[in-house]
Parts: C-alpha cells; structure tokens; sequence
C-alpha cells in the first residue's frame, strides 16, 4: 500500500475530511459527493465501481489456493438469479468452493457495503450494516442453491473491515485449513489478515483514483 492510499484509509476511518467540499456528484448527479468519501466508494456510475469487490475476490481466491483448497472464480452455474426479474439477471458465482460442504460445491458471493448507510436517518449501530447485506443475500440466493443441491455462503463485509458472522464462519474453516496443512507460526491469522488488508486496500485504491491531485 502506498503513502497516499494509506493516508487515505486512516482519514476515512477518522471521518477527516478528503475533498475540499461538499457537491454534487458530476457522474450521477443524484447524490452529494461528500468530502468524507462516502458516495466516491459507492456511486454505482463511477468508473471502477466494481474494482474494491473484484480485488477482494481475487484475494479470496488466492487465500484458498495458498490453503489447497479447490476453487473456481466467475464460475457460470446457471441458477444465481434476481428472483424479481428471472433468468434475464443470470449471473456466476464470484466463486465457487468444490466439494465444501456435505461434498456439495458452495457458491460463495461477495458484497461490500458501507458502515455509514443511513446513518443520519437511524444513527450508527455497529455491525448493522454488513447484517442487512448477509440477510439479503441468503434471502435473494439461498433457495435456488439449494434447489440446484449447491451450499451458499454470503460474505459481507464493510469498507471499514467488519464481517457478517457467515463470513467470519468461512473465514475460519480456511483458517483451519491453512493450520493443518502449514504448521508454521506465520500461518497462524494469515487468512483474516490477509482478506481484510484486501478490503482496505481496495478502498485505498478507489479513493486515490478519484482524489485531486493538489490533496495527495
């Protein structure tokens, strides 16, 4: 992590003020571009919207190959659908685990959200947040892997580093996994550590993409 990405994530997390002021985003044109960084993380029409969640799948799926555990990214299984809108939202699974529970393939699905949502309407409640993620997606996928005899394992998580209790599960059946096969000390939190470095970095990268240059 450089100097400025990191300089970046410690003002995020001390709520420290990033851009000069408070506007409209110049993308959308919906929402406030805050000076905290809010709505630079999560506007949905910026450029790279998706980069934080595709960073921390591609350190998941090297957790699990440095474990030894089987796994395929973008895999097409051809059932993950908006259950709103049917098979016009086919979609893979950000990853899919061979043989992880039961010998059923679990497809494992990504999702970061922001600690802060909705904060000025119902204040903050630590780990309220990355909750409502999880259930919405056990509620959106659950059944149709379960009718396609596929496991599914949401894994939320917040810009700030929070993980919904599926998630820490996972996390810590690789970590398990990891001690059995390496005996070393410096195996001993590598996954955790590992996975959520990912998430800040992710968000590092995001915020320098689009700070001014005058602010790094």
């Amino acid at each position: 992590m450089s100097v400025v990405e990191y300089r970046s994530i410690l003002k995020y997390r001390l709520m420290i003020p990033m851009f000069p002021t408070d506007e409209t985003c110049p993308v959308c044109r919906k929402a406030c571009l805050d000076k905290y960084g809010e709505h630079a993380l999560h506007c949905r029409e910026l450029l790279g919207f998706k980069y934080r969640h595709d960073f921390v799948r591609d350190a998941l799926m090297d957790i699990l190959r440095r474990a030894g555990i089987s796994a395929k990214k973008e895999a097409p299984v051809n059932f993950l659908t908006d259950p709103t809108e049917g098979r016009s939202t086919l979609r893979p699974a950000d990853v899919l685990v061979f043989g992880w529970e039961g010998g059923k393939h679990a497809c494992v699905d990504l999702t970061g959200v922001s600690p802060l949502a909705g904060f000025r309407e119902n204040g903050f409640v630590a780990g309220q947040v990355v909750l409502k993620a999880e259930s919405k997606k056990v509620e959106k996928h659950a059944k149709a892997c379960e009718d396609n005899q596929h496991a599914f394992v949401p894994l939320a998580f917040d810009t700030f580093g929070s993980l919904a209790p599926e998630a820490v599960r996972f996390l810590a059946r690789v970590q398990r996994v990891v001690h059995s096969n390496f005996s070393t000390p410096q195996g001993r939190g590598f996954v955790f550590s590992r996975f959520g470095f990912s998430i800040q970095k992710g968000v590092a990268a995001q915020f320098v993409a689009r700070l001014p240059a005058i602010l790094m």
